[in-house]
């Protein structure tokens, strides 16, 4: 019997799918495995705890693993991609793939066929598939140079149109909710905090900003709405990608979603579907998100 491990490492917590050859047998949800996020010991504990969770429920023991797929924000980062390499080789048996998270989320849904996945959680990244089967992206250069509309996004963004509000004497309770969550007693201790080298970990901030805006804060809604639109123009660009290899043969690809952001908020989500039927008409914007486990499964499948 062969056994295989799909693993979406997750910017905030990694889920695991294990199965044989034709179905799914069990799962575990654990913390992130992203070196970027956390440090060595505690991403290897995750690793065991979620390897330990997923024999219990199988019975099946990590050593008995043909191959995994592990998909994963900055699986071109020496620090991500080395650690990962390290470590699964000395927990779980076979051979080692891996793959960027959104490519995962794009198999989940289109199963290696043609498609667009835009992919918003506590970062982002946008692919694309032809139908001749070439992956081209755009977005996903990390919290400092890119991660529109992600989790991180909001974050730092909420905070910098909240000063810009403050200065402007706009109403916002965006930096009075920074500075709570942090534990901070003013303004000043929270400008202190936010410019900290090394900086803060933003995406902590995405649900409080979201909470404004569904409680009418304008500002706070500008800012989750900015993130949808910035998510439909990295969509457009992949789109006309797309266009261009496939020449006379294009025609408009069905586009998904996934990541925690673009599955919980509804706001951004409907920005994001605005900003592309606006552009391209008639253009299909799936409603159930992907599965990016179940992707990184069907990879490791395929080999």
């Amino acid at each position: 019997m062969a056994y295989f491990l799909g693993v979406d490492a997750g910017g905030t917590e990694a889920e695991f799918a294990l199965g044989d050859e034709t179905r799914e047998l069990g799962r575990a949800r654990m913390g992130t495995l992203k070196r970027m996020k956390t440090d060595a010991e505690t991403a290897e504990s995750n690793l065991r705890s979620a390897l330990e969770a997923l024999r219990e429920v199988t019975g099946v023991e990590s050593r008995e693993v043909t191959r995994t797929c592990v998909g994963t924000a900055g699986e071109t980062v020496p620090l991500v991609t080395a650690w990962l390499e390290q470590a699964f080789a000395r927990h779980v048996g076979g051979e080692l793939l891996l793959v960027g998270d959104v490519e995962i989320a794009l198999d989940s849904v289109f199963a290696g066929g043609r498609g667009v996945l835009v992919l918003a959680g506590t970062g982002s990244n946008v692919a694309g598939r032809t139908a001749a089967g070439e992956v081209v992206r755009a977005g996903g250069w990390g919290p400092a140079l890119a991660d529109q509309g992600s989790g991180h996004f909001l974050g730092l963004e909420g905070l910098r149109r909240g000063f810009l509000a403050r200065d402007e004497g706009q109403p916002t309770g965006l930096l009075d909710a920074a500075r709570k969550f942090w534990r901070l007693g003013s303004v000043e201790e929270l400008v202190e905090y936010a410019n900290a080298n090394p900086a803060p970990d933003y995406s902590r901030l995405a649900p409080g900003v979201v909470a404004l805006a569904d409680e009418g804060d304008a500002v706070a809604q500008e800012v989750v709405e900015q993130g949808g639109r910035d998510l439909a123009m990295l969509g457009g660009l992949v789109i006309e990608r797309m266009r261009t290899l496939e020449g006379a043969e294009f025609e408009l690809p069905a586009v998904a979603i996934a990541g925690s952001i673009l599955e919980r908020v509804a706001a951004m989500r409907g920005a994001m579907v605005r900003a592309l039927e606006q552009r391209y008409t008639g253009i299909a914007v799936l409603e159930k998100p992907a599965d990016p486990a179940a992707g990184a499964l069907w990879r490791a499948r395929k080999g």
